[in-house]
């Protein structure tokens, strides 16, 4: 039974990740997410059922417009097959509960962040904003899911902080928002103001656990960073978005900070 209620989640997760592509789509350029119906980006047909259907119609047009034969992009397929696994994932972590849930909605979330400024270079505002109202509502009765489980040194450690989660979304976004605002005026715009934006949420949303999301990103965008250069697909002095590492960061630590901070804190 437990292995059809995955199925099933995957399934949700990969029907969800059609809306996110959506949202990707159409958020960057001010577009209604309803309006107009689905069509091709190239010769505007409308599609129909059977060219909507998750991965299955990719994969049965060859990834080409059945129309006009343009080419469909392949992050639409990426994207439903990372959502509906993450979505297993999830279900298979926390079963059917409120935590689910909330995992499943700050997953889509940071999804949808990573992929715009992956492919815009953008953290938007509209998203952002109404993103950081709704975790601090979400705080109020629930706190980080992840806190609830750490042990050893590091529940020790955190043992003498405040646990209602709006006290920790409070803390944490005040560090990201203190943190990488000093980036910002100490580096002279080696980072956006999005990133300033978006390292609140991400507090507000890991609350305590904050340190381990800022150091995870720092660590993927350097090792990143560097293979780019090595070669070559990156000059010195290109930018390089650090949204999509944020976010990337921010989903680990949802679903490993507290193991991932109990291991560092056991080694020493």
């Amino acid at each position: 039974m437990e292995a059809v209620f995955i199925v099933v989640f995957i399934l949700l997760g990969i029907t969800v990740a059609s809306f996110l592509n959506v949202c990707i789509d159409r958020l960057p350029s001010n577009e209604s997410l309803l309006f107009p119906a689905s069509h091709c980006s190239s010769c505007h047909h409308r599609l129909s059922i059977k060219d909507l259907i998750p991965v299955f119609s990719y994969l049965w047009l060859h990834g080409r417009c059945r129309f006009c034969q343009a080419l469909i992009p392949r992050r639409l397929l990426w994207v439903e097959i990372g959502t509906g696994l993450l979505f297993g994932y999830l279900y298979w972590h926390y079963g059917l509960s409120i935590e689910l849930a909330v995992a499943a909605f700050y997953c889509c979330l940071f999804i949808v962040l990573m992929v715009i400024d992956l492919e815009h270079g953008l953290i938007l505002n509209k998203i952002v904003y109404p993103a950081v109202l709704v975790c601090i509502i979400i705080s109020v009765f629930s706190p980080p899911s992840e806190v609830a489980h750490i042990h050893g040194a590091a529940a020790l450690l955190l043992s003498n902080l405040p646990q209602l989660g709006i006290v920790q979304a409070a803390i944490g976004g005040s560090i990201g928002l203190v943190l990488f605002f000093l980036i910002v005026v100490i580096s002279k715009g080696g980072m956006g103001w999005g990133d300033v934006k978006m390292a609140a949420l991400i507090g507000i949303v890991t609350g305590y656990l904050i340190p381990v999301a800022i150091l995870l990103s720092v660590i993927l965008g350097g090792f990143v960073a560097v293979i780019l250069l090595l070669f070559k697909i990156k000059k010195r002095k290109e930018g390089i978005p650090f949204g999509p590492f944020l976010s990337l960061a921010t989903i680990v630590t949802l679903l490993f900070g507290g193991n991932i901070l109990n291991w560092y804190l056991g080694l020493f």
